[in-house]
């Protein structure tokens, strides 16, 4: 295998790609992963809900595994990958060309925000989406849910576990009354008209506006649009949702894990993802491997080896 040749090259270097790359250098595989450092949960301080490491900063988690990785081999480079080709030949935006026998795509996805003056500057700390991850650290605060799509009155539904006070800003969606209803029977109060801006004081979310309204509240819950990353998946020919729970695409020698594929995907689970790919990919590895030593043997004959040897 040259310089730039590798088993499995993994595009991108969070909790998926990182924890596949882990098991693929555990199993002696020459692997390079190529990570833009852009993850999805960059503006959280914090990230909840994983056994071991609850409360740890998100960066902090990705240099303890890149730091684990450098044990066992594996190379990571911050890079982007320009061109990704059948094959699979990659070529990265430093210029460097290089081949790989398998690729492992963990791009991730981004929040498309909706366009409210203060949102993006609360995203991650006191705007997020998931109840799970940060409700806690809110709880029995004053909360509001931006509706943005039907499903947000589950939202608000959900959030309601976390505090007693919780408005529903209906912003851009209309209630049904059995929605109403349901809001109604859990203390959820509701606020119609079209919200303004996020408004801010002193770093922090101190309200919402809905024009010449103020409604006071410390955090906000919305569904944002996710939109996954995966320019280099459709562009080797994947179709969105044809992949099977080992992260193997119907791509062949193409695996996808995390975010890029399951948008609800926690950290925790986007980690159990890669590393399910990453063992899923060492066995395929292991049949080619096996298939092409069985060729090989195919072409041998022990008799014709010992005649050869006679006339030696």
């Amino acid at each position: 295998m040259t310089e730039n040749s590798y088993d499995v090259l993994v595009v991108g270097g969070g909790a998926a790609g990182l924890s596949a790359a882990l098991m693929l250098g555990r199993a002696r595989r020459r692997v390079l992963v190529v990570d833009a450092r852009a993850p999805r949960n960059a503006p959280a301080s914090h990230m909840h809900g994983f056994l071991s490491r609850d409360g740890l900063p998100p960066s902090e988690l990705l240099e303890i595994g890149r730091e684990e990785l450098r044990g066992y081999g594996v190379e990571v480079v911050e890079d982007h990958v320009t061109r990704l080709e059948p094959g699979f030949a990659a070529r990265l935006a430093s210029g460097r060309e290089l081949t790989a026998r398998r690729v492992l795509v963990a791009t991730g996805v981004h929040d498309d925000l909706p366009d409210l003056p203060g949102l993006r500057e609360s995203w991650g700390s006191d705007a997020m989406t998931c109840p799970y991850c940060h409700g806690y650290e809110v709880r029995d605060q004053p909360l509001g849910v931006l509706g943005t799509e039907p499903a947000s009155v589950e939202h608000a539904l959900l959030v309601r576990q976390w505090s007693p006070d919780v408005v529903y800003f209906a912003h851009t969606e209309v209630l049904s009354e059995e929605d109403r209803e349901r809001l109604d029977a859990r203390g959820i109060r509701v606020v119609e008209g079209v919200v303004t801006a996020v408004r801010r004081e002193g770093g922090h979310l101190a309200g919402i506006e809905l024009g010449a309204r103020f409604v006071p509240r410390t955090a906000l819950f919305l569904r944002t649009r996710t939109v996954p990353q995966d320019d280099l998946l459709r562009g080797l020919g994947y179709v969105e949702g044809d992949v099977d729970p080992s992260g193997k695409t119907g791509v062949p020698g193409v695996w996808a894990a995390g975010n890029v594929v399951d948008a609800r995907a926690t950290v925790i689970i986007a980690a159990a993802q890669g590393a399910a790919a990453g063992g899923a990919l060492n066995h395929d590895l292991v049949t080619e491997d096996v298939r092409r030593a069985v060729d090989g043997f195919a072409g041998f004959s022990p008799a014709a080896e010992r005649a050869a040897a006679g006339a030696r």
